[in-house]
């Protein structure tokens, strides 16, 4: 699943949300302080951010300018308390993708989270087609032949990243960079494990994911 940078400050509701988000299969990263966070957003592969504005160093507005201004295309739902039209006024146009106030239903952030990353990936439709098999990016699904394949999180994480450029080199980096937070120990051989556990998965009538030595790895979508 997608890689989300959670920038918020309060300890409890970041451990809330994170766990909430994680029970859906993406990978979470959190960040305490706007500094920290654009040094994440600008050197991780963040599929999306979500972001406090009330932070103890700098304002979210401030984070959304600097992020904006580096080119940065990730998208951005905020999250804050503040209700005022001008106040969600001021995140949109300062490059705010959506805007929820707090408190907010979990549900719906995630819905939310679900239909802007639909949105930065130019899907009308999402779901994936290689073979007899079928992903679906929105419910986190794939199945094999109509019989739903038992994935965790990781092993979907991989899938779907391989499945987003059939026939195209996915490195090794960029897969651990994806699927791993940057607080989580990596053993040097995770990704070959996770790989090699969703090749069994896939046989025999699913599609090859190949090895390119020293490379990494693809889908083929023949």
């Amino acid at each position: 699943m997608a890689r989300i940078l959670l920038v918020e400050d309060d300890p409890a509701l970041a451990r809330g949300v994170s766990a909430m988000l994680r029970s859906k299969n993406y990978t979470v990263d959190v960040a305490e302080y706007g500094e920290d966070a654009l040094e994440a957003a600008l050197g991780e592969p963040y599929a999306l951010i979500a972001l406090d504005l009330g932070l103890p160093d700098i304002d979210g507005i401030e984070v959304l300018r600097r992020l904006r201004r580096s080119g940065s295309k990730i998208p951005v739902l905020v999250l804050s308390a503040r209700d005022a039209v001008e106040d969600r006024v001021t995140g949109l146009d300062h490059g705010a993708d959506d805007y929820m106030l707090k408190p907010f239903d979990p549900s719906e952030m995630e819905a939310r989270i679900r239909a802007l990353l639909r949105r930065s990936a130019g899907e009308a439709s999402p779901l994936v087609t290689i073979g007899d098999l079928v992903i679906d990016p929105a419910r986190a699904t794939a199945t094999l032949g109509g019989t739903v394949l038992a994935l965790r999180r990781r092993e979907w994480a991989v899938l779907e990243r391989l499945a987003a450029r059939p026939g195209k080199l996915v490195s090794k980096e960029r897969l651990a960079a994806e699927i791993f937070g940057y607080d989580e120990p990596v053993a040097p051989n995770a990704v070959e494990v996770y790989v090699a556990r969703l090749r069994r998965k896939l046989e025999p009538d699913g599609p090859e994911i190949r090895t390119v030595r020293g490379l990494g790895y693809l889908i083929d979508p023949a």
